[in-house]
């Protein structure tokens, strides 16, 4: 089962509510995830990731 890279809470089974989880890849490929709570608190973190040439 997933879980939350920063709270731990586990990742929900019910799809609707499992599509609100935020997913990161770090440089070796591995797979994290973030619940909507820390997706929603860290989003700036998460955009400040994204390639130059989607801003605009």
């Amino acid at each position: 089962m997933d879980t939350c890279r920063n709270c731990g809470a586990a990742r929900e089974q019910d799809a609707a509510r499992a599509l609100a989880w935020a997913r990161e890849r770090d440089a070796d490929g591995r797979e994290h995830w973030l619940c909507p709570s820390c997706a929603r608190e860290h989003v700036r973190d998460i955009e400040a990731k994204l390639p130059h040439e989607l801003w605009g």
